[in-house]
């Protein structure tokens, strides 16, 4: 019997998006064998903008750019930064 460990990764970074810090909350999805996460911010009402990275070519890239607000939209190179720099010290 082949018993399988995957680690969870989960972590928090403060990024600076339409003025203001913004609590940018990530999760690795280790169900799904590509890499994947998802994360979650609130907008100025508090309400919560979640949405999934997905690994590429070319990096971390939003999976889905449909009802995001444009701050988010603009700091996806930021998010795949912070995204890189978590795995790398895992």
């Amino acid at each position: 019997m082949k018993i399988e460990f995957n680690k969870n990764i989960q972590f928090t970074k403060l990024v600076k998006a339409e003025g203001r810090l913004r609590e940018f909350n990530f999760r690795k999805i280790n169900s799904i064998k590509e890499g994947q996460f998802t994360v979650d911010v609130c907008d100025d009402r508090g309400n919560r903008k979640i949405f999934n990275m997905r690994k590429g070519d070319q990096g971390w890239k939003i999976a889905l750019e449909e009802n995001l607000p444009e701050w988010i939209i603009t700091n996806e190179a930021i998010l795949n930064e912070l995204i890189e720099e978590e795995l790398k010290n895992n």
